[in-house]
């Protein structure tokens, strides 16, 4: 995983839109909906606060982004559902501000928010959110109050010298499986490498330890040798001996 840029995961969010929150309705309370220093049900309708989770009434303050997959004219009211505090990030808005939201359909057309790459999917009213935005996408029908997401003129030299970043990031995510694969590929080599210096190293401690009985067998063989020529040398000796012994005890007899 790595971060990616607002502009980029703008191209990527299934849909954009421009709104001010007009309610905040708290989900109802159960076993995961509470803070843990909560020990009863939440009090209060405020923002959701007795619980972690809650969705939003918002009103649209312009029609959606150029490219978003809602169809609907500015001031349309929608239910978005999924905010609240989470493990990674929060999707928390508060009653009567505007914000710039990447949302998604869920397979019964609840709308969520779309946290694309694993960040934020939530940007709060401010000039260079909207310059940024407005630079990246057509917002159109805007209110007066809301004068400043017009279409920009620089918009289409801006998408014309642009690459998608889709296109480029389905590139760099072919790459690093490429470069994973080669990886793993070069640690399984390794490994067995690893076991072939192994069984070299054994085969070579056993040739030494061979050369080295080898050694000691031509050693004892020529010791061996040796005690056996000189032991040649001393039978006739005993063989005379033994005759005169034999020759001297028949003569006594």
């Amino acid at each position: 995983w790595r971060p990616l840029s607002e502009g980029c995961r703008a191209e990527l969010a299934a849909i954009i839109v421009y709104a001010r929150v007009l309610a905040l309705h708290p989900d109802p309370y159960g076993a995961y909906n509470y803070l843990p220093w909560q020990r009863g049900p939440p009090a209060g309708p405020q923002q959701g606060a007795g619980g972690l989770f809650y969705s939003a009434e918002i009103e649209l303050l312009c029609d959606q982004a150029w490219g978003s997959m809602l169809e609907v004219p500015a001031g349309s009211r929608l239910n978005l559902t999924g905010l609240g505090y989470f493990s990674c990030h929060s999707h928390t808005v508060m009653q009567g501000y505007a914000y710039f939201f990447f949302l998604r359909m869920d397979e019964n057309y609840i709308l969520l928010p779309h946290g694309v790459n694993f960040q934020e999917a939530i940007f709060p009213d401010t000039q260079e959110n909207r310059r940024m935005f407005a630079s990246l996408f057509q917002f159109s029908n805007c209110s007066q109050a809301q004068h400043v997401l017009s279409f920009s003129t620089d918009w289409e030299i801006q998408e014309d010298n642009r690459l998608m970043c889709s296109s480029v990031q389905k590139a760099l995510f072919e790459e690093e499986d490429r470069v994973k694969k080669l990886q793993q590929k070069v640690a399984t080599l390794e490994k067995r490498n690893k076991q072939l210096r192994d069984r070299v190293k054994k085969v070579k401690r056993s040739l030494r330890q061979a050369r080295k009985n080898t050694r000691h067998m031509e050693q004892m063989n020529r010791k061996l040798s040796e005690k056996l020529s000189s032991a040649g040398g001393q039978i006739p000796y005993i063989n005379s001996l033994k005759q005169e012994n034999s020759h001297a005890t028949y003569l006594k007899v």
